[in-house]
């Protein structure tokens, strides 16, 4: 199995890809999985723009939305906290990552953006077989995998968060996808 290149936890239950790394020079050669910290997000929100700070914010959105509705991020009382002190973290449970998807059942795996996954499936034989419920998302139940709108405000907004979350809950039920802090 391929090593698994980008940021979070090397046991992930929530994997997150995309297809572009932060365009900092020591995330070009990356080849391993970086967990992060608050300082770290905050230096490639500061440095790589505002596109990958929308990218932290709405992944932290997502999962408080995911989780906080079930009682499962504990003393986290806003998807910003969560951003802060769990997103990407070595024990988090989570990934965002930028190499080649390597599908698993125990994993939630999340393709972010609907022409990047059409790419994937264009480029490699993935093992999966999406099912496309509308122009921007699609599921492939067996392996846990779901394609959603890149992670930015307008591509993946509020309405489309809860769709997300509607998706995972009903078609994904058997999977557990919580995750722990540091």
């Amino acid at each position: 199995m391929p090593q698994a290149i980008g940021f979070g936890a090397a046991d992930a239950a929530i994997r997150v890809y995309v297809k572009n790394r932060p365009p900092l020079v020591e995330f070009q050669q990356l080849d391993t999985l970086l967990a992060l910290d608050k300082e770290a997000i905050e230096k490639i929100n500061a440095e790589a723009g505002n596109g990958w700070r929308k990218v932290f914010n709405v992944y932290a959105k997502w999962l408080f939305a995911l989780h906080g509705a079930q009682g499962m991020v504990g003393e986290l009382e806003s998807w910003q906290q969560l951003r802060d002190q769990l997103l990407l973290r070595q024990h988090s449970n989570t990934a965002l990552l930028f190499s080649t998807p390597e599908f698993d059942n125990q994993a939630l795996h999340v393709i972010a953006g609907r022409t990047y996954a059409q790419e994937l499936a264009a480029q490699l034989a993935l093992g999966i077989n999406l099912i496309w419920l509308d122009k921007e998302f699609a599921v492939d139940q067996k392996n846990g995998v779901i394609v959603c709108p890149y992670f930015d405000y307008r591509q993946l907004s509020n309405i489309k968060i809860a769709k997300l979350c509607q998706l995972i809950n009903e078609l994904l039920p058997s999977h557990t996808f919580g995750f722990a802090k540091d």
